[in-house]
């Protein structure tokens, strides 16, 4: 996602199933890149536990130190990517008081486990309040791209999947860390929040993510939630 944000079954596929992404790379086996999922069962809306796709929900989050705002609203809009449903999500990033970036994200929910699969982005880079690059937008069904897991229902420690799938643009992939971790924010401490640490086979390094129950994203590296507004 634009923030770099905003984890998975593998089976058989039959009939309306169908699978996405394409086999890890060698040496890559922990990762989960393969899911398979009944498109009858997905859908646009839903509350996974650690993920909202309920129109009106929204999360601000900021990094004081750094002078960045990420605002985060499921919007009430859909867009069929790669014959799904999915739910846009925008984020809306800015740094010193200027926009830098603006994401539409797709998003679709499992209705029968809960899990949320990411079906990509569309991005819109900022300079000077003139949109400059689109870098890091994918489509999952267009040049190889495949959807990925955003967040399980139920997550466990130590499980590792692929969130992004598109080939020399978007690789993100996710591992577990915790499922009872406290975080301080602005708001209050929280916790038995799930701690996450995303990393790419295409960057070095890694961020590290925090998801609340009933509200999401809560921490993304050095910001934190200020406010939230829990859409009913």
């Amino acid at each position: 996602m634009g923030v770099r944000m905003m984890l998975v079954g593998v089976g058989v596929v039959v009939g309306a199933l169908f699978a996405s992404a394409p086999a890890a790379a060698p040496g890559d086996d922990a990762w989960a890149s393969t899911f398979a999922v009944d498109r009858a069962d997905l859908g646009p809306s839903g509350r996974n536990p650690y993920f909202v796709l309920v129109p009106g929900h929204r999360v601000r989050l900021v990094d004081a130190a750094d002078e960045v705002e990420v605002i985060i609203t499921v919007l009430d809009a859909t867009e069929i990517v790669d014959g799904v449903t999915t739910r846009v999500v925008e984020e809306r990033e800015t740094a010193h008081g200027s926009l830098v970036e603006v994401s539409r994200n797709f998003f679709a929910v499992d209705r029968r486990t809960n899990d949320v699969y990411y079906f990509g982005e569309d991005v819109d880079l900022y300079t000077d309040g003139a949109i400059t690059g689109h870098d890091g937008a994918w489509r999952s069904g267009v040049d190889g791209a495949r959807f990925g897991l955003l967040m399980p229902a139920g997550p466990r420690v130590g499980q590792k999947h692929y969130q992004e799938i598109a080939p020399d643009v978007a690789m993100d992939r996710a591992e577990v860390v915790d499922l009872a971790a406290t975080l301080e924010t602005p708001l209050h401490p929280f916790t038995y929040v799930v701690h996450v640490r995303e990393t790419s086979p295409l960057e070095r390094g890694a961020s590290l993510k925090w998801y609340a129950p009933g509200i999401g994203l809560i921490g993304d590296g050095g910001a934190r939630v200020a406010e939230v507004t829990v859409a009913p």
